[in-house]
């Protein structure tokens, strides 16, 4: 899915903003990518082997102006979140016997289980996705010379 939505877009389309407080496509592939290493992925891992330790912080909002997202290399970045991606699927495929039932105890939003990383993950594509196409129709909108009222009410 997210190979066939981010790829064959145009060059000024990976930094076109439908807003000045909206995301790019840059910057929208970069946090999927340290989503993936950081956040899902990890927290789950965490939560399976470690429940009773700290949960690693992150700050997906900082990390886009931190890791100055805009400035990095589209093509780059597409392809290490695939790479990412493909063995968080080989990962979750291998794992045999996990402790499903675990939780962590957040001192702030309580217990974070295992489904609840596992399902938010899921969730979390579907919102970007989500995201990803709202930008790509303002683009289109935005860039159209005609009306896109033929296509349907978006």
């Amino acid at each position: 899915m997210f190979r066939a939505l981010f790829t064959g877009l145009a060059p000024d389309e990976i930094t076109w903003r439908s807003a000045p407080d909206k995301w790019c496509a840059l910057e929208i592939i970069c946090h999927l990518h340290d989503e993936e290493r950081e956040d899902f992925k990890a927290r789950l891992k965490h939560v399976l082997e470690t429940p009773d330790e700290p949960m690693p912080k992150i700050d997906p909002q900082a990390w886009v102006t931190e890791r100055n997202y805009v400035k990095q290399d589209f093509s780059s970045v597409l392809h290490k979140f695939l790479d990412e991606r493909r063995m968080s699927v080989e990962w979750l495929r291998g794992l045999t016997d996990a402790p499903w039932s675990n939780a962590y105890l957040h001192p702030k939003v309580g217990p974070v289980s295992c489904d609840l990383l596992l399902t938010n993950w899921v969730a979390h594509d579907l919102h970007h996705i989500r995201q990803f196409n709202n930008l790509r129709y303002a683009y289109v909108k935005a860039h159209a010379s005609v009306p896109l009222d033929y296509a349907g009410k978006w």
